[in-house]
């Protein structure tokens, strides 16, 4: 089977990097996407051939991170909203559903890490890390699952951290929401499964 290729209009062909991996026709939002890992899982996707939505609190860098992956012909959307706020989630994902189309796939990238010894750890740093690390997952998940329930299919990766399994000083809070990410994924798979969701 011969690797697929996909043009932007206008743009230069992008062929995919694997046959066996072939997302023409996918749009995939990413969050925390506008520089780092969340950038480059989102370059690989569209190597892939899926349009991507670039997601993040500062506009300018969502902006420079949009044209980085444009000018190579990718298919790049952008939502500036804050991942740690439920409403706000909702609303940018039901209005890009609306808007512009289905969202397919969903990869929950956005996090964090703050480094203090456990019994100096300040509980504001702690609350952010809960917030950005493990309730941005059910917020941005819950939203893209709702439209992916009703059309019967859908994907959504979340990130969760090899550090779950290991101790290092310095990271437990990082560490536990990094577990809760792993539980509220099997949660995610066992609740969605029936509905042609894959976790």
């Amino acid at each position: 089977m011969p690797a697929v290729s996909r043009r932007k209009e206008g743009g230069p062909i992008v062929p995919a990097t694997n046959p066996l991996f072939d997302l023409n026709g996918k749009t995939a939002l990413i969050t925390g996407s506008s520089q780092g890992i969340g950038l480059a899982l989102a370059r690989g996707l569209c190597d892939a051939g899926a349009a991507v939505i670039l997601n993040g609190r500062d506009a300018h860098k969502l902006e420079a991170a949009a044209a980085s992956l444009a000018s190579a012909g990718a298919v790049v959307h952008q939502l500036v909203f804050d991942v740690t706020d439920h409403g706000v989630a909702r609303e940018a994902v039901d209005k890009f559903e609306a808007k512009t189309g289905p969202i397919d796939i969903l990869v929950n990238n956005a996090g964090m890490q703050h480094r203090a010894p456990l019994e100096e750890f300040e509980p504001d740093a702690f609350e952010r890390l809960l917030r950005t690390n493990i309730s941005s997952v059910f917020n941005v998940g819950q939203a893209v699952a709702r439209h992916m329930i009703r059309r019967g299919a859908g994907k959504i990766i979340n990130i969760a951290s090899v550090q779950t399994a290991l101790a290092r000083p310095s990271i437990a809070p990082y560490t536990a929401t990094k577990g809760a990410v792993g539980n509220l994924t099997k949660g995610m798979a066992t609740d969605w499964a029936k509905y042609g969701l894959q976790i």
